[in-house]
């Protein structure tokens, strides 16, 4: 007797990006204002990182709020409705309910009808692991239109007394429609993570022990800090240069195509120094337009791609249809990268 046998399943041969989208916050916080919590100043931050300014979300510019903004514009800009969205993936670290994922709250509120939503921490690399995984459900025939969302409020977890840290962080969402595609418009993914250095970037301590703490002091008239964000700095520094470059080139690789053959390098907007860095390492020539988002928005974690290749496209630095590398890195230690098409 023959077994029976699962129906295959058909999806799209190719995907891409279709359309993308960002929101900043409306208020900036400019170097001279973080000078008021550490001892610094504005030549210091600007050389070790290369941030004049960034923006903070205030009391209304929520996880979700910021993520429909830029997810509005990513749908517009790809021509579709969002009831065609057969998934909405969210990166992010900062959004502090355990349970529901903000993504579905996201998706009923955009009005994407019974779609699957969940939420991925995968911190500076979220978009990256969300763009592999709405390139597989796409190709996979599990959704035609999938949203991906890299959204923080990192400001929540910044240390304004930690002089390391306190000129890096910053607020806001981008978004991506990843769908169908007749040509191949997102390359090879190639991501990873080294467990064995998780430590260097961290939050202080566990909400757990957290909350211990406030129960043993509570009464008691003791200042209690809330966990913040901790990095140590020189090691990561030197990880990102030399291993990322690594992988950014395995990722031109994967692709098929050159340094000289991109219109844009899109890299996370960890620092200005590191950017450089790996520009000499993958010898990018000097035609090739690279996204200095940070400049102005500071480092947004999971949102720093779409955000920087959404101002790309929109200051005509990049052009639809030029061929990007991106590369997110962070917390974890995780990494992930991509020749893309841009919408």
């Amino acid at each position: 007797m023959t077994k029976p046998q699962i129906r295959p399943v058909s999806g799209a041969q190719y995907s891409r990006i279709h359309g993308v989208g960002g929101y900043r916050p409306v208020r900036v916080i400019p170097n001279s204002e973080v000078l008021e919590w550490i001892d610094s100043s504005d030549e210091w931050i600007r050389t070790r990182s290369g941030i004049a300014e960034r923006r903070w979300a205030g009391p209304d510019e929520s996880v979700a709020e910021m993520s429909i903004h830029a997810a509005g514009k990513a749908i517009a800009q790809a021509g579709i409705t969002p009831e065609q969205i057969g998934g909405v993936i969210v990166s992010t670290v900062s959004h502090f309910k355990q349970t529901p994922a903000i993504a579905t709250e996201i998706a009923e509120r955009l009005g994407c009808g019974t779609a699957p939503a969940f939420d991925i921490s995968a911190a500076c690399a979220g978009f990256g692991y969300g763009l592999g995984l709405a390139d597989g459900m796409v190709r996979g025939g599990n959704a035609e239109y999938v949203l991906v969302i890299g959204v923080e409020r990192l400001s929540d977890l910044t240390d304004r007394s930690d002089r390391s840290t306190a000129f890096i962080f910053g607020d806001g969402a981008g978004a991506a429609i990843v769908g169908p595609s007749d040509t191949p418009g997102i390359g090879k993914l190639v991501w990873g993570s080294d467990g064995s250095q998780a430590e260097l970037i961290t939050q202080t301590e566990a909400w757990d022990t957290a909350f211990a703490k406030s129960d043993a002091v509570n009464g008691a008239g003791e200042e209690l800090k809330w966990p913040a964000l901790r990095m140590d700095g020189q090691p990561v520094f030197r990880w990102a240069v030399w291993e990322m470059a690594k992988v950014a080139q395995q990722a031109l690789d994967a692709a098929g195509i050159t340094a000289d053959q991109l219109g844009a390098f899109i890299p996370h907007q960890a620092n200005m120094r590191i950017t450089d860095a790996m520009i000499k390492a993958l010898k990018l020539p000097e035609s090739v337009p690279v996204a200095r988002d940070i400049a102005e928005t500071g480092n947004t974690s999971a949102a720093s791609i779409p955000l920087a290749m959404e101002r790309m496209l929109e200051s005509g630095e990049a052009h639809s249809g030029d061929l990007a590398l991106i590369i997110g890195f962070g917390a974890g230690l995780v990494y992930a990268a991509a020749v893309v098409t841009l919408p």
